[in-house]
C-alpha cells in the first residue's frame, strides 16, 4: 500500500507539474506564434507597399513618356508655324517647347535610373532626340536667316525622316516594357494583398485564443490588433489611390493619343497644301521671269549682233563709226552680263561680291535706266545727300533693289505721278531702328504718291510670293528679295504707307569708313586704262579651248607671258618645267577637279605662288572659304578688270569685292 501511495503521489506531482508548466508552454507558444504572425504581417505590409511603389513608378514612367511624346509633337507643329509665318514669337515658343520636351526626357531618364531593362531604351531615345533637335534647330536657323524655301524643303524632308519614326518606336518600346512590368507589379500587389488578408485572419484567430487563454496578454493583443487594423486601412487607401491613378493615366493616355493623331492629320494636310502652293508659286514665278528674260536678252543680243555687223562693214572705210558700233555692242554685252548677275542673285539669298559703293553715284548713274523702266508719265526726282559716305554691298543687288522699288512705285501710281529717290546720312542709337547697332548709316528713301497700302497688306509685304497685283503682273518676290538683301548687309528696311496717301520705303545700311579710302583710290585710276604691272609668266588653267585662247590673247595684250594648260592634272608638270611662273590663273569648274582642289593638290614648292580664280557661276563665289583668300575674278570681264585682278593677286592686296569693282 505504501508503494501504491508513493506511486499515486508521484503521478499527482507529475500532473501538477504538467499543469503548472502547461500555461507557461502555452504562453511561450502563443507568444512565439504571435511574434511570427506580427513579423509576417509586417513583411506582407512592406511587400505590399513596395509593390504599390513599383506600380506607381510604372504609371509615372508611362505618363512621362506620353507627355514627352505630346510636347515633342507640339514643338514640331510650332516649328512648322514658324517656318510658314516667320514670326519670331513663334520661333521662341518653339524653342521653349523643345526645351520643355528635353526637360521631360531628363525626368524620364531620372525615373528609369533603377530600371535596368529601360536604360538602353532611354539612352537610345536621348540620342535620337538630340539628333532630331539638331535637324529642327538647323530648320529654325534657316528660317531665322530668311532661307524660308530651304527651311520648308528641309522641314518636309524631316517630316519623313527615319529619326522621327525611331523616336516614336522607342517611346512605344518604353511604354510596352512598362506595361509588361506593370502587369507583373499588379500581380505582386494582388498577391501581397491576399497575403495581408491571410495574416489578418490568422492574427484575429490567435488574438481570440490569446484573449481566452492568456488574460495577462490582453493589452498586447489589443495593441497588435489596432496596429494591424491601421495597416489594413492604409493598404486599402493606397489600393484605392492606385486605382484612381490608373484610371487617370488611362484617360490621359487616350486623350494624348487622340491629340497626337489629330496633329499628325493636320500636319499631313498642311504639308500637302504647302507643297501645292509652292508648285503654283514656282510656276507663276517662272512664267513671269521667262517673258522678261527673253525680251531683255533679245534686245541686248540685237544690240551686240547689230553693232558687230555694222562695225565689220565700216571697219575699213569709217573706223570712227565702226568704233562707235563696237562701243554699243560692248555696252549691250555688259548689260547682258549684269542681267545674268541679277538672275543669279535672284536665285540665291547671300550677297555675291560686296564692294565699297557710293550710293549717290549709284543712284545718279541709274537715272536713265529708271526712266526707261517706269515710263515718261512719272516725274522722277533724285536728291543725293549721302555726301561720300559708302556702304559695303553687292553693287548689282543694290541696283536691283533700287530698280524693284521704282517699279513697285510705278505700279502703285498706275504709271502716272511723282517719284522721289533720296539718299542721306543718319546716326542711329542701338536698336533705334530694328536690330541696327549703334553707328553711322547711309539711308535710301523711295517715296511715291500712289494708292498706298492698308495695314493688312503692309504686314505681309515681305512675305515671299505675296502680291496684290493681278495674275500675270507680279510674282511677289521683289520686296522679299530686297528684305533678305538688306538684312544680310546688316541693315534694316522700314515702310510707311496709308491708303490714298502713297508709300515711303526707307533702307538703312551701315557706313563702312575703312572702305571709303580704298574706293577713292580705285576711282583715282584712269578709266578705260588697264593697270600696268611688270611682265609676268602666268600659267592659265582652262578647259574650254575658246576661253583659253581668248585669255591667252588678253594676257599677251597686257604684256604678260601666258602658258596654256587645258586640264588641271597637267598644272604640276607645267609648273615644274617652267620655273619662272609667277602666278596661276585658273578656272573654278573644270573636269575631274575644281580649281581650288587643283591648288590644294599642288606640291609644297608651289604653295606660295599667287593665284587668281576666274568663274562665271555666282554659286562658286558663295563658297568663299574654298578659295583660301585668293583673288576671284568674275566672268565676263574687261581688260581693265583683268588687269586690276592681276595687280591685286600679284601684289597681295586682295579684299572682297576688288574684282567685281574692277569690272
Amino acid at each position: 500500500m505504501a508503494d501504491s501511495y508513493y506511486m499515486d503521489d508521484q503521478e499527482s506531482g507529475w500532473r501538477a507539474a504538467v499543469r503548472r508548466s502547461l500555461p507557461l508552454v502555452l504562453v511561450i507558444l502563443l507568444i512565439g506564434s504571435l511574434g511570427t504572425l506580427l513579423y509576417s504581417a509586417s513583411s506582407a505590409s512592406r511587400d505590399h507597399e513596395r509593390a504599390l511603389q513599383e506600380q506607381r513608378r510604372s504609371f509615372e514612367i508611362i505618363a512621362l513618356a506620353r507627355a514627352f511624346e505630346a510636347k515633342t509633337a507640339r514643338a514640331e507643329v510650332t516649328l512648322a508655324r514658324y517656318v510658314i509665318s516667320l514670326d519670331p514669337d513663334v520661333g521662341r515658343l518653339f524653342q521653349d517647347q523643345w526645351r520643355t520636351a528635353s526637360s521631360q526626357l531628363k525626368l524620364l531618364n531620372y525615373a528609369t535610373r533603377r530600371s535596368g531593362w529601360q536604360r538602353a531604351n532611354v539612352r537610345e531615345l536621348q540620342d535620337a532626340f538630340q539628333q532630331r533637335g539638331k535637324t529642327l534647330s538647323e530648320i529654325g536657323l534657316r528660317t531665322t536667316y530668311d532661307q524660308k524655301m530651304a527651311a520648308l524643303a528641309q522641314f518636309h524632308r524631316a517630316g519623313r525622316s527615319e529619326d522621327l519614326k525611331h523616336i516614336t518606336a522607342l517611346l512605344d518600346r518604353v511604354i510596352q516594357a512598362e506595361n509588361a512590368r506593370l502587369q507583373e507589379r499588379s500581380l505582386a500587389v494582388k498577391l501581397a494583398g491576399n497575403r495581408t488578408q491571410f495574416v489578418d485572419r490568422t492574427s484575429r484567430l490567435f488574438g481570440l485564443v490569446l484573449l481566452v487563454c492568456v488574460l495577462f496578454a490582453l493589452w498586447v493583443a489589443n495593441a497588435a490588433y489596432s496596429e494591424r487594423r491601421m495597416a489594413r486601412r492604409m493598404a486599402e487607401s493606397e489600393a484605392e489611390r492606385a486605382d484612381r491613378l490608373e484610371e487617370a493615366v488611362a484617360a490621359r493616355t487616350a486623350e494624348l493619343s487622340d491629340a497626337y493623331e489629330q496633329l499628325k492629320k493636320e500636319t499631313s494636310e498642311r504639308a500637302a497644301a504647302e507643297e501645292n502652293l509652292r508648285q503654283m508659286q514656282k510656276m507663276d514665278a517662272v512664267g513671269q521671269l521667262t517673258g522678261g528674260i527673253a525680251h531683255d536678252f533679245n534686245n541686248m543680243l540685237a544690240v551686240v549682233v547689230g553693232g558687230l555687223e555694222l562695225a565689220k562693214r565700216r571697219l575699213r572705210l569709217k573706223p570712227q563709226e565702226a568704233a562707235r558700233h563696237l562701243d554699243n555692242a560692248m555696252e549691250g554685252a555688259n548689260r547682258a552680263a549684269a542681267l545674268t548677275r541679277r538672275l543669279l542673285a535672284f536665285a540665291r539669298s547671300e550677297p555675291l561680291l560686296p564692294s565699297a559703293v557710293d550710293l549717290d553715284m549709284l543712284v545718279g548713274g541709274m537715272g536713265e535706266l529708271i526712266d526707261r523702266s517706269i515710263g515718261d508719265q512719272i516725274i522722277v526726282s533724285i536728291d543725293r545727300q549721302a555726301k561720300g559716305w559708302r556702304i559695303f554691298v553687292d553693287q548689282h543687288q543694290m541696283e536691283n533693289a533700287v530698280l524693284n522699288l521704282c517699279v513697285n512705285a510705278r505700279d502703285a501710281m498706275e504709271g502716272r505721278g511723282r517719284l522721289l529717290i533720296r539718299t542721306g546720312q543718319a546716326h542711329l542709337a542701338s536698336h533705334e531702328i530694328g536690330e541696327c547697332a549703334e553707328g553711322d548709316y547711309v539711308t535710301l528713301s523711295v517715296k511715291d504718291d500712289g494708292c498706298g497700302m492698308s495695314p493688312d497688306v503692309l504686314a505681309r509685304v515681305f512675305e515671299p510670293f505675296f502680291t496684290t497685283k493681278p495674275v500675270g503682273k507680279g510674282t511677289g518676290l521683289g520686296l522679299s528679295q530686297i528684305f533678305g538683301f538688306v538684312r544680310q548687309s546688316q541693315g534694316e528696311i522700314r515702310i510707311e504707307s496709308e491708303p490714298g496717301e502713297g508709300t515711303s520705303v526707307h533702307i538703312y545700311l551701315p557706313r563702312k569708313i575703312g572702305m571709303e579710302k580704298a574706293a577713292d583710290a580705285e576711282q583715282s585710276l584712269p578709266e578705260g586704262e588697264p593697270v600696268l604691272h611688270p611682265p609676268t609668266r602666268i600659267l592659265v588653267v582652262e578647259d574650254d579651248p575658246r576661253v583659253l585662247n581668248q585669255t591667252m590673247s588678253a594676257l599677251a595684250e597686257l604684256g604678260h607671258l601666258p602658258v596654256a594648260c587645258d586640264h588641271p592634272s597637267k598644272a604640276a608638270k607645267l609648273l615644274t618645267s617652267h620655273g619662272d611662273i609667277g602666278l596661276i590663273m585658273s578656272d573654278v569648274l573644270m573636269p575631274d577637279m575644281t580649281g581650288p582642289e587643283m591648288i590644294r593638290t599642288l606640291p609644297p614648292a608651289f604653295a606660295s605662288l599667287p593665284v587668281l580664280f576666274v568663274t562665271g557661276y555666282a554659286g562658286d563665289i558663295a563658297e568663299g572659304t574654298d578659295f583660301g583668300g585668293h583673288e576671284v575674278l568674275r566672268k565676263p570681264y574687261t581688260l581693265m578688270g583683268l588687269s586690276h585682278a592681276l595687280s591685286n593677286a600679284l601684289s597681295g592686296s586682295h579684299h572682297p569685292g576688288t574684282a567685281a569693282a574692277a569690272e
